[in-house]
């Protein structure tokens, strides 16, 4: 086995056999290496031939990629979920025998990834059917590239009774399937049907919006929407995922499949990513085309920035996200004033939030105190909720709601899934949305989630 011989595997596993309690039938054996360059997407392309379903996930500096492949376990929640997701993932932690060599390295050793859903209490549709309330994956076989190093883990269940050997030689036979190389082949996608869903509905709900905050019963509410597509044969979802790696930089790509069906997307907003225990979070609000030329860019940039609106919807959220991480952080600390954050298609305005995470929070207190932000929710928060949840024509499923990963070493990271589609087979609903305020107007918002739509919409053969 290259890089780790079979006797020091063997080793490894015996350990941990002999470490498994009286009162215990099994135990999580986790053991990662140090590999040669596999691209992760290639291994997401190969890893179809599995027929388990995969996860990938690219963050915004091009820094790190994950795949994944398989459910080793998968995590469930209901009721509850920030709170009973934790309790499980540190119970497997605490439970689990992890050889990682490299536990400096982020997304290495066990690493969960997963999502949830937007709002747990709007009733659930046959859209979004194939996907739990809250639904983290610890894969079987998983592959990090971060920073050009690459590295390779295999999560699996060993019993007291296991021979050493027999469990190396699974090790190695799992391994060398993985890797079964196979070449990427592009397919020409054609859209055949796009239905937008109840366009004049939605302007009209616009308008019901505005009405309730001209009564001063609501500052902001975001409304999002849903447009169907059909195209000419079963979507590429490794293909999709490498149009949006070349054309959204500066975003988080994204893929995570449960059932068959596949949540994808390209989001430029980050919820809060942690490094031990230091956290950035990001507030990400107003948006504005790019320009044709240079000089048209800067002046709508320049606009943007200076554009009441756009800076009032900006505000609503730097200061959600501040007084949100102000209850598990110290040292919270942002500048002044927002900068532009360029995109293919779209510029938003940008504020950095760094902070301090305080003993006994993790990362999952912060993702419950950020979500949803006023970016995807509105302000006040339960009452826009309550209007989205009455109002709104969609089931916005995992659509603008936290989607990311934790690992074994204090590190992980979860972006905002908008700029997102769920594909099913030779179909694929997109999603977007913006942010309704009290002289909002029905056409110009409609227009905006339009432009949102893009990203996915151009990928895809629109």
């Amino acid at each position: 086995m290259i890089d780790i011989k079979m006797k020091k595997l063997e080793g490894q596993i015996d350990a941990a056999i002999k470490s498994i309690r009286s009162d215990e039938s099994v135990k999580l054996f986790s053991i990662t290496k140090r590999i040669n360059k596999k691209t992760p997407l290639q291994v997401f392309e190969g890893a179809k031939r599995f027929g388990k379903d995969r996860f990938y996930w690219m963050n915004a500096e091009r820094t790190l990629t994950i795949t994944g492949v398989g459910a080793t376990i998968t995590i469930e929640a209901e009721k509850d979920r920030y709170h009973q997701t934790e309790t499980v993932w540190k119970q497997i932690l605490n439970e689990a025998w992890i050889e990682n060599e490299y536990s400096s390295i982020p997304a290495t050793g066990v690493v969960a990834f997963g999502g949830m859903e937007f709002d747990p209490l709007k009733p659930k549709t046959e859209l979004w059917k194939k996907f739990k309330t809250s639904q983290f994956y610890i894969p079987e076989m998983m592959v990090t590239e971060f920073m050009s190093d690459y590295f390779f883990t295999i999560n699996i269940f060993i019993h007291k009774e296991d021979c050493p050997a027999d469990i190396a030689d699974k090790i190695y036979e799992q391994e060398k399937a993985f890797f079964f190389s196979e070449s990427f082949t592009p397919e020409h996608i054609e859209i055949i049907q796009k239905e937008e869903i109840e366009p004049i509905k939605w302007k009209q709900t616009v308008d019901d919006a505005t009405e309730v905050m001209k009564k001063k019963k609501v500052e902001k509410i975001v409304l999002a929407r849903e447009l169907r597509l059909r195209f000419n044969q079963e979507v590429n979802i490794p293909q999709v995922l490498k149009k949006l790696n070349d054309t959204q930089s500066n975003s988080y790509i994204f893929a995570f499949e449960s059932g068959g069906d596949c949540f994808i997307g390209a989001t430029p907003e980050r919820l809060v990513k942690l490094e031990k225990n230091n956290l950035l979070s990001t507030c990400l609000a107003g948006t504005a085309p790019r320009g044709k030329t240079e000089e048209e860019d800067k002046q709508i940039g320049y606009e943007l920035l200076h554009d009441k609106k756009n800076r009032e919807e900006h505000e609503f959220v730097v200061k959600m996200i501040k007084d949100a991480l102000l209850k598990t952080c110290t040292d919270v600390e942002m500048p002044k004033e927002p900068v532009l954050h360029p995109l293919k298609n779209l510029q938003h305005l940008y504020t950095p939030v760094t902070g301090v995470l305080s003993k006994g929070f993790s990362i999952f207190d912060v993702v419950k105190n950020l979500h949803p932000t006023p970016a995807l929710g509105g302000t006040p928060t339960e009452e826009s909720l309550a209007f989205i949840r009455e109002h709104e024509l969609l089931d916005r499923g995992w659509y603008g709601a936290p989607i990311g990963w934790v690992d074994s070493n204090d590190n992980g990271e979860f972006a905002v899934a908008i700029r997102s589609g769920l594909i099913q087979g030779d179909s694929a609903s997109l999603f977007a949305g913006c942010g309704v305020l009290a002289d909002s107007d029905p056409e110009m918002e409609f227009e905006e989630t339009r432009i949102k739509m893009l990203p996915m919409l151009n990928v895809l053969g629109g």
